[in-house]
C-alpha cells in the first residue's frame, strides 16, 4: 500500500465526529470494534489525506462509508474523495445509512464478502 499522508489538521475535527457519531455510525461500530468482524482492526473517523473515513481497516486498505442525509448535495465531493483514496490503493465501500438501521446482518455479509474480496488480491 502506498504511503498515506496525515493531515494534522483534521484531528481536531475527527475528533469531534468521533464525539457527535451518528446513530448508524454508533450502531456499526459496534459491529466492527474489537476485531469482531473476521478479526480485523477497524478506526472510525479516521484522517487520510484531505479527508476523514467514516470506517478505516489499514490492514486491508479498506474504507467504510455510511451514506445518509449528511450527503445529500456532496456527491460530487464523494466522488472525488473516493477518486483520491483508490489512488492510494484505498478500496471504499459505501453502504446505506438506512440498510445500517434496518439490515445489518446484510450489511455485515457484504462487509465480510468485501473483506473476502481484499483476502484474495
Amino acid at each position: 500500500m502506498k504511503y498515506l499522508p496525515y493531515n494534522k489538521n483534521l484531528k481536531d475535527r475527527s475528533r469531534h465526529s468521533r464525539n457527535g457519531s451518528t446513530l448508524s455510525e454508533i450502531l456499526l461500530w459496534k459491529c466492527l470494534r474489537v476485531r469482531q468482524v473476521k478479526g480485523y482492526q477497524f478506526n472510525r473517523q479516521k484522517p487520510l489525506g484531505r479527508f476523514i473515513a467514516d470506517f478505516y481497516c489499514k490492514s486491508l486498505g479498506l474504507v467504510i462509508e455510511i451514506d445518509g442525509g449528511s450527503h445529500i448535495g456532496k456527491e460530487q465531493y464523494d466522488r472525488d474523495r473516493d477518486v483520491e483514496l483508490q489512488k492510494l490503493g484505498i478500496t471504499v465501500l459505501h453502504i446505506l445509512d438506512s440498510d445500517v438501521k434496518k439490515d445489518m446482518r446484510n450489511v455485515l455479509a457484504r462487509i465480510e464478502s468485501r473483506i473476502e474480496e481484499n483476502e484474495r488480491m
